[in-house]
């Protein structure tokens, strides 16, 4: 028999988030999640998402075993202020049972429906700058830190039950020899005398924060028009600002700003650290830290993590601008691999930024819905 309980306090959150060791045990594939960091994504006091969202986080059991987990999202933003009745699900994690899955999916779709909702939609997170998607192919490559990573069945047990693919995403990679310096530098020479447009780079995270709030700006405007897009508000740009930023090497974040100082185009990229989480298992102390200290010191692989284009100056080159610079840093740090993260099959714009750099698609991942 299976049986269904919400996880609460912090002891069952930490369950919640550590329920995936066990269920990919060995799999050189997963990545595991900083653990107390995740569990404080599920705190409301400390992660502004529940400002505007509410998320209760359930467990299976079998024979007194955590055999299933997932998370019933519900946001309020999304909701009054697009009109997409939509409910969300996440951290969607089983084995491999469809008995399992259809107690957990039950039980997200019975809150759905206690708020009148029109359908279910996952896996996804708060907002758009959370996990996303069930991975559908590329099952053998090594996932990251920001993607879920899932076993082939979760598809199967979705479209047994009814669900249908919502949106699609592409995992792209290349190689960074593909990046052509001399063809990006005449391109960056004339778009900046062209439009007046400089570069901005950083040595410390210290110079890099009184951009942030800018950036999270042109974020917004950016990716406004496409679906499902939820805005960062005003209290998420200090946490993710907190969080994040102070994290990533100020080397590794990039700008584009017009002769005002007005942010036209940024992007941000991290050296991969999916291998110093699996060292570490999920633990900054007392060693895990120094995996990570490595990894952001030597790394052959680099994550772009979010890139966004002023609405007036797409198409006009500017992103050869930030490719330029990127060219100079990742040469010095000694990149090899450039990995991209989920991207939205429809997004046909963002893809044409990296076409000539010869990628190839790496991972694929969906959501799934399903009308209440």
């Amino acid at each position: 028999m299976i049986t269904i309980q919400e996880a609460i306090t912090k002891k069952e959150k930490k369950q919640f988030v550590t329920f995936p060791f066990s269920l990919y045990k060995d799999n050189p594939y997963w990545v595991p999640p900083i653990i107390n960091a995740e569990i404080d994504s599920f705190d409301p006091a400390i992660n502004p998402a529940f400002d505007t969202a509410e998320a209760r986080f359930f467990l299976a059991y079998r024979d007194k075993k955590i055999v299933g987990r997932v998370a019933a999202i519900v946001n309020w933003d999304e909701i009054n202020n697009q009109q997409v009745k939509k409910m969300r699900f996440g951290w969607f994690d089983m084995i491999d049972d469809i008995e399992v899955t259809k107690v957990l999916l039950a039980k997200v779709e019975e809150i759905g429906k206690s708020h009148n909702l029109e359908f279910l939609e996952g896996p996804v997170g708060f907002s758009n700058l959370d996990k996303v998607g069930v991975l559908t192919e590329g099952f053998d490559k090594l996932g990251t830190m920001i993607t879920w990573y899932n076993h082939s069945y979760y598809k199967e047990h979705l479209e047994q039950l009814g669900f249908v693919k919502e949106k699609g995403y592409l995992e792209w990679r290349f190689l960074f020899e593909n990046v052509k310096p001399k063809f990006f530098a005449r391109v960056a020479g004339l778009v900046k005398k062209r439009y007046n447009l400089k570069a901005i780079n950083f040595k410390s995270t210290k110079e890099v924060m009184p951009y942030v709030d800018s950036m999270f700006d042109l974020f917004n405007e950016s990716y406004s028009k496409l679906s499902s897009f939820v805005a960062i508000n005003e209290v998420q740009k200090k946490y993710f600002k907190e969080k994040y930023i102070s994290f990533i090497d100020p080397e590794f974040i990039k700008y584009v700003a017009d002769e005002n100082d007005n942010l036209v185009a940024f992007a941000v990229t991290m050296p991969s650290f999916s291998k110093a989480l699996q060292k570490s298992k999920g633990k900054l102390f007392p060693f895990g830290f120094l995996h990570f200290l490595k990894a952001k010191k030597k790394n052959e692989d680099a994550i772009f993590y979010l890139i966004g284009v002023h609405p007036d100056y797409q198409n006009k080159g500017v992103t050869a601008i930030l490719f330029e610079e990127y060219h100079k840093s990742f040469t010095k740090r000694g990149i090899k691999n450039c990995i991209r993260t989920p991207e939205l099959e429809e997004n046909i714009a963002i893809q044409q930024l990296w076409k000539h750099f010869d990628p190839h698609i790496a991972k694929k991942r969906s959501t799934y819905r399903k009308e209440l």
